[in-house]
């Protein structure tokens, strides 16, 4: 059986609903294959049915008013007027079996005495532990720089590039700083594929791409699908599989781009049974996680949760329990629910942008478009820019 699309977009992370998003509003309606039976990727608003439906994010968390591209989608949407501020709380550190103010790691002295150099060293082509460490000394890049970097990307990030961590964005002044909804994020996915002009399908498993013409013909499963145009939004692990005959160029670009593994638990409390104060989340240094996060900033009245994504392989699943219960100043029995979620991020390391122009190049001029969290850093707005981008070159014609 074959049906013909004007375009397929491969992956229903934000990435993938993204650029079927902007397809969509140029007359370019778009079909998106999901090989789970969720959406979303990494935005993951994890649900209690047995609490009443009380949410946690399991993977992105924030958002923020300098995030030009998404609020653009959201205004498409007419959700910009149903965003939420995120409560005024704050992060702390876990170290050595205590929590602690994030000061108390500073050198103040130290950062002081560097500070000065922002205007004068380069960040581009740098790895993270290059740039800080000479940004703000080497003694705070030690103690507390590598952690929240890491606690940030979930992996370790002294040879992540430098470049894509806080890319300078402008604001937003009618928007709020930081926000979510009251569903959580997962609010976003859902509405970007509820919308004419979008359809998604999950539990499909795409094995093949083949070049048809100017366009492709994309197997998956038992089905055979024709298109003119087709993104691929997943991983660069999977685009170098599946990347399609006559492209070797593109696939031997992205071929050494790794991938982080995290093994993400999330626990839910009933408030009262927590005597942790509300904060954002802790920041780990040297333990078996990177970060855990909150759901203080949007409190509710009758449970908190904490999202503690772990190394992989460190701890078995009932270790990593008795961990977050340590760091949170609880024990297993208090737990109301718990889920356990697998995320992935890219593994980006110096010189990434040498590789990705490698891989544009190698597309030019094709009807095949490539975009995810891999290209200018993980946040949202990062993975939309880029979809953004490539819609541009594949339909501005």
């Amino acid at each position: 059986m074959s049906t013909d699309f004007d375009h397929i977009v491969i992956g229903a992370g934000i990435s993938g609903l993204g650029a079927a998003h902007y397809a969509s509003r140029r007359g370019h309606p778009s079909l998106v294959l999901e090989s789970s039976e969720r959406i979303g990727g990494c935005i993951n608003s994890h649900r209690f049915p047995e609490l009443g439906g009380f949410w946690s994010e399991a993977g992105g968390h924030t958002c923020f008013n300098s995030y030009g591209n998404l609020l653009s989608i959201l205004d498409d949407l007419g959700l910009t007027g149903r965003a939420q501020a995120k409560g005024k709380v704050s992060y702390l550190l876990w170290k050595g079996g205590q929590r602690g103010s994030i000061i108390s790691a500073l050198h103040v002295w130290e950062a002081v005495r560097s500070l000065p150099k922002i205007f004068s060293i380069p960040k581009e082509g740098r790895s993270v532990a290059a740039y800080y460490g000479e940004l703000l000394g080497r003694r705070n890049y030690q103690d507390l720089l590598r952690h929240a970097f890491q606690a940030v990307i979930c992996q370790p990030a002294d040879d992540y590039p430098a470049e894509a961590l806080f890319r300078r964005k402008p604001r937003r002044k009618d928007v709020l700083k930081a926000f979510t909804f009251a569903g959580g994020l997962s609010t976003i996915p859902t509405a970007i594929a509820a919308q004419d002009g979008v359809e998604v399908r999950t539990g499909q498993s795409v094995s093949a791409i083949e070049p048809d013409g100017e366009g492709f013909r994309v197997t998956a499963g038992s089905e055979c699908l024709s298109c003119r145009y087709l993104t691929l939004a997943v991983p660069p692990d999977a685009a170098t599989a599946l990347m399609p005959a006559g492209l070797e160029a593109a696939r031997e670009a992205i071929a050494e781009i790794g991938m982080a593994e995290i093994e993400t638990l999330v626990l839910a409390f009933r408030a009262a049974d927590l005597g942790v104060k509300p904060i954002a989340g802790l920041i780990a240094v040297d333990d078996a996680f990177y970060s855990a996060v909150s759901r203080d900033f949007l409190a509710d009245p009758s449970y908190r949760a904490f999202s503690f994504h772990f190394r992989p392989g460190v701890l078995d699943e009932q270790g990593q329990v008795e961990r977050a219960c340590i760091a949170l100043g609880t024990t297993p029995r208090r737990i109301a629910a718990q889920a356990r979620v697998h995320n992935r991020l890219p593994a980006l390391r110096t010189g990434h942008a040498k590789r990705v122009g490698r891989l544009d190049q190698a597309l030019s001029g094709t009807h095949l478009a490539v975009t995810g969290n891999w290209f200018l850093g993980v946040s949202i707005e990062d993975a939309l820019t880029r979809s953004r981008s490539e819609s541009d070159r594949l339909f501005a014609r």
